[in-house]
């Protein structure tokens, strides 16, 4: 009886919770690594010449070969075909690669001289050769990034199917996020020990990529005698293999292109956002680049602490599409309040920053929490990965797009600033407009969901 209860290591909650940590490890340091110059845009701008147009564009590199190039779409197919272990190093590979030519294009050893530095002032002047070779390796790493993404979440519903999968992923993201309030608190400190250098922090973070690859080859290792309990490569439960015409059935389900759509709008209003926000806060409440950044590193804390717990809920609970809608809502508050609320160097402006700050934190909590979880309960588990591949694209294009976006409207609205002390209010009122459009898309599956049980409002663990 003993055997029958333990004949996997799935079965055992030691093992697969073990499993969870190292995937998360490795999306712990990747999130340190992807805002480790988002706390430092002035220091950027002092130190580089990057203006806050050229930050955008550096921003939105992350993004670019996934969008444009279609890797996201490659890396799903990838996954689907050959495993989450293959996927998986090859996405810790990348990433460090990745890392490495960003750290290589903000050193001191990049400069005048340097054939390469000098082929890159040769063309579009305006845009540092600094900033180019950044953005190229930032590029490379964000296909890295976002493949890792995929992968973790097919890691985690083939672990977790059946049992606790929304608290698992709940839990995987809050270690993420750790990782943001980790770097948030950490690169202003290490840019600042003795002279400032804004490569000190990003040499830290590059290092600890490498720690996440290994954290994940050992994973991996876990992963293979899972198959072989499983009987083979592919888990016994998919009856068909992976077909490339299964991706136009993704791009003709209505309630996964919601999903999808929805999914661009939330995280356009967050991450482009978090790029910005540590130079929003020093220019609205007039506090140095440590206090603000210090500031904003509560936000990923109330998202680790609360994502676990609505994944618990949503377990036993449901009300996916629900908490879709709420979180829509509380995103479009965050960014009006700082939008219009005449903020400045006071107690009372920095309490109204504490709680937007707070709310958006609640609101980064509902959305991913419910999000993810759901794409299993709309598709087949043989295209699972192509999924959230076509999920991770869709939403890339609002993750390159807006950043860029972002930072030409500040230079719009700010023609004349060239020391970073920029008017945020349009900017604020464009995230707050994306908050308001998911809320829209949010009502839509709601009505779907209830037309065609789906199973979204429903519990994922049955009582």
């Amino acid at each position: 009886m003993f055997y029958m209860i333990n004949k996997t290591m799935r079965e055992s909650a030691f093992l697969r919770w073990t499993a969870l940590i190292l995937i998360a490890s490795m999306m712990f340091f990747a999130y340190m690594f992807v805002d480790v110059l988002s706390p430092l845009q002035t220091m950027l701008e002092t130190q580089r010449g990057w203006t806050a147009d050229t930050y955008g564009t550096f921003a939105s590199s992350e993004y670019f070969l996934n969008v444009f190039a279609f890797f996201l779409i490659f890396a799903g197919i990838i996954l689907d075909k050959l495993g989450v272990r293959f996927t998986g190093i090859l996405s810790g590979a990348i990433m460090v690669i990745g890392g490495g030519i960003k750290l290589y294009a903000i050193s001191s050893f990049f400069g005048p001289g340097n054939i390469i530095y000098d082929f890159l002032d040769s063309f579009w002047v305006s845009f540092p050769p600094t900033a180019k070779l950044a953005s190229i390796g930032f590029a490379i790493f964000g296909c890295g990034v976002e493949m890792a993404g995929i992968t973790v979440s097919k890691s985690i519903v083939k672990w977790f199917r059946g049992k606790e999968m929304a608290l698992a992923m709940g839990l995987e993201m809050a270690i993420a996020r750790l990782g943001v309030f980790a770097v948030f608190r950490l690169s202003p400190y290490f840019a600042s020990l003795g002279s400032e250098d804004i490569v000190r922090p990003v040499a830290i973070c590059a290092g600890l990529l490498c720690i996440g690859l290994l954290s994940f080859i050992v994973y991996s290792l876990m992963d293979k005698k899972l198959d072989k309990q499983l009987g083979g490569e592919a888990n016994q439960e998919e009856e068909e293999p992976f077909k490339i015409s299964d991706l136009g059935i993704l791009f003709t389900s209505k309630p996964f292109l919601i999903v999808a759509f929805l999914c661009v709008l939330y995280y356009s209003a967050i991450f482009p956002f978090q790029k910005f926000a540590t130079s929003m806060l020093e220019n609205r409440l007039g506090m140095p680049t440590s206090d603000a950044s210090a500031l904003f590193s509560w936000f990923p804390i109330g998202a680790m602490v609360l994502t676990p717990l609505l994944g618990w809920f949503l377990d036993k609970r449901g009300k996916g599409a629900s908490m879709l809608i709420l979180g829509s809502v509380l995103v479009f508050a965050c960014h009006m309040v700082f939008a219009i609320y005449p903020m400045g160097n006071n107690t009372a402006s920095l309490v109204v920053a504490y709680a937007a700050i707070i709310v958006l934190g609640v609101s980064f909590s509902l959305v991913p929490a419910a999000l993810w979880p759901s794409v299993p309960k709309l598709v087949e588990e043989r295209y699972l990965g192509s999924a959230y591949s076509v999920i991770f694209w869709i939403q890339n294009i609002g993750l390159f797009a807006f950043p860029n976006i972002i930072g030409k409207v500040l230079v719009w609205a700010n023609p004349d600033v060239t020391d970073g002390r920029y008017d945020y209010t349009l900017s604020m009122l464009v995230f707050a407009s994306l908050g308001i459009l998911a809320f829209l898309l949010g009502i839509w599956l709601k009505a779907e969901d209830k037309k065609h049980h789906y199973g979204l409002e429903q519990p994922n663990i049955k009582d």
